[in-house]
């Protein structure tokens, strides 16, 4: 492919990235393209072709880059991340389709992810001055529009706005109210007029977000923004918009396709609900799905009023995948409808970066590495959550200690201060390798990869054996002495049926004394933890104590039991990353003899179990 802008090297590169769907090879070989299909069929029925480009999760990932391994990313699979890789293939898909026919859209989870973002928070705000790299990349792309996520709100309202402010289209959240007037506070949805040979199409763009936010980002919104269930809204605003002159309706939703909720009851409202809206919503054409980081190639859900089969699709997360969603419509006696659709996905591995889209970031990526090399202190033993998630962990125990160091100097001098300090915390991501020896802020940013706050509940004893039995669901049942790691982590539950995710399995540590347990496998769900204990005595159900926590649990991630309710005794807002950071510039080393032990342990019927790879 010499010259990728000619239609057969470009049709080849298109090909060469096709990820599954029943139309795609069919769908490129033959390169329909709106202008290509015959403006009037048999029966005279005017006929055009709309694709829709789509994204999600981008987090944002511009680059194909890893902040925490200094390094470009790499994964098992050959994944290449980063809008860069994924404009690449909108630009030739435009051009390949025409672009007066294709739409590009996102499904949210724009601006939080990477140490880029944290940078452009916090270490230099975007401002009237300063333009947040996603508005430059997403700009530079020519979207046109992207919905909101729940991670949008995890900086605050102030940031948000402000880039929303520096984006050429519009950011969409229909189910988005304010709390005070019962408003919408976003725009709901966008009208795009097509222009085609038979006249013009009007395409409805309308987004919903999970309405979780409300839990995760509680002390952000609390008072300012309401969330409404994705399908309750959605019942109000898609007659609104074909009222408006939609003739197809795509939806934008930040919400996944496998049904159920990490808040369990919390909310009145499912935090995955895209399969329900299709099912329950009609006049809905397609659905680009985001939130749950999986890659969806082509679905069809039966929509119960009208029988119709409404499309999703879900480009897995990061920049990795771009959907394509191919809509066939007819128009007769002056009006559209659409006769069938097809999806595939795009694959960015096969392609290199979008020149335009690296112009632009470049600057802002350059000091992001500058700013995340920085040696910040020492670290006296290797950190690795190679094996965290099924032993106890010098790297979970770091966390852990900072954290409950912080609570324990929060709540001194309180009504609180008596109370020992427990800490949860879990592992992020099996991938955290931090070598004995100089700290760097990307070393720390890279234990701790999320941008949670840290909190303090008072607790008793009998309800963190509730939590560290909820915790226990994590693990499959074992009954022999050896097992791998697939064999025991990561089982399926009615909130998690896919799998529970590592960051859901928390682990429970004593700052004053020694919390220690063992988690039976071999016993049932509810009842696997055994010899729990507290500076060396078996733990009493009616002992107290502050335990340090992080905003999206105690919010209700995860539905651990109690934490919701229990009594705030510290709320601070600050970062646990930063707390982390804090930690290290005051004392200079992370010393893992403070720190590191081995409280809790894995066993089958009392006996210790080994887990190989």
């Amino acid at each position: 492919m010499t010259d990728p802008t000619s239609p057969p090297s470009r049709r080849a590169m298109l090909t060469a990235a096709l990820v599954g769907g029943t139309a795609a090879a069919a769908t490129l070989a033959g390169a329909p393209g709106a202008q290509a299909l015959p403006a009037l069929q048999p029966g005279g029925k005017k006929q055009f072709t709309l694709t829709v480009l789509g994204t999600t999760d981008l987090h944002n990932n511009v680059f194909n880059w890893d902040y925490f391994k200094d390094t470009a990313y790499a994964d098992a699979a050959g994944n290449k991340i980063g809008i860069a890789q994924a404009a690449t293939l909108i630009k030739a898909m435009r051009a390949e389709r025409g672009a007066q026919g294709t739409l590009t859209i996102d499904a949210g989870d724009t601006i939080q992810g990477t140490p880029l973002a944290y940078y452009f928070a916090k270490i230099r705000p975007i401002s009237v001055s300063v333009t947040h790299p996603m508005a430059l990349a997403m700009n530079a792309v020519g979207y046109d529009a992207v919905g909101l996520g729940n991670h949008e709100f995890n900086y605050g309202i102030p940031l948000l706005r402000t880039w929303e402010k520096q984006l050429d289209f519009p950011l969409l959240g229909a189910n988005v109210h304010d709390a005070v007037t019962g408003e919408r506070a976003f725009t709901p949805y966008v009208l795009k007029r097509v222009k085609t040979d038979n006249g013009w199409l009007t395409v409805g763009l309308v987004g919903f977000v999970t309405p979780g936010c409300a839990l995760w980002d509680r002390d952000n919104v609390q008072g300012k923004l309401d969330f409404n269930g994705i399908v309750e809204e959605a019942r109000i605003v898609i007659p609104q918009m074909k009222a408006a002159g939609a003739d197809v309706v795509i939806v934008s939703s930040h919400s996944g396709a496998t049904p159920g909720s990490s808040y369990g009851d919390a909310l009145p409202f499912p935090e995955n609900a895209s399969t329900q809206l299709a099912e329950e919503v009609p006049g809905i054409d397609a659905i680009l799905v985001g939130h749950a980081h999986v890659e969806i190639p082509e679905r069809f859900v039966r929509n119960r009023a009208t029988g119709k089969q409404v499309l999703l699709t879900e480009p897995l997360k990061w920049g990795m995948r771009v959907a394509v969603m191919d809509l066939q419509l007819a128009k007769e006696k002056g009006q559209w409808s659409v006769t069938s659709a097809s999806s595939h996905l795009l694959d960015a591995k096969t392609v290199e970066a979008d020149p335009a889209v690296v112009r632009a970031v470049q600057a802002g990526h350059d000091a992001t590495v500058a700013y995340v090399n920085e040696v910040i202190g020492t670290s006296t033993a290797p950190l690795s959550t190679a094996t965290a998630c099924w032993e106890d962990s010098a790297a979970i125990d770091a966390i852990n200690y900072v954290q409950a160091s912080t609570i324990k100097a929060e709540l001194a001098g309180g009504t609180a201060a008596g109370l020992p300090v427990l800490s949860i915390a879990a592992a992020f991501s099996r991938a955290v390798d931090v070598k004995a020896g100089p700290l760097t802020i990307r070393d720390v940013a890279g234990l701790y990869i999320f941008d949670n706050t840290l909190l303090s509940i008072k607790v008793t004893g009998a309800q963190v054996k509730a939590y560290l039995e909820w915790s226990a669901q994590y693990f499959k049942p074992v009954s022999s002495a050896t097992a791998r790691a697939a064999d025991v982590t990561n089982a399926g539950t009615a909130m998690a049926p896919n799998g529970t995710p590592d960051y859901n399995y928390d682990v429970v540590y004593g700052l004053d004394a020694p919390l220690t347990y063992d988690i039976d496998l071999a016993r049932p769900v509810g009842g696997r933890i055994v010899n729990l204990s507290y500076g060396g005595e078996a733990l009493r159900a009616d002992q107290e104590f502050a335990m340090a926590i992080n905003n999206y649990r105690q919010s209700g991630g995860g539905n651990f039991p109690a934490v919701k309710t229990a009594p705030v005794l510290s709320n601070s807002q600050q970062e646990i990353r930063q707390r982390i950071i804090d930690y290290v510039v005051d004392n200079g080393t992370l010393d893992a003899a403070l720190f590191s032990r081995n409280d809790w342990r894995l066993v089958v019927n009392g006996q210790p179990l080994t887990v190989t790879p």
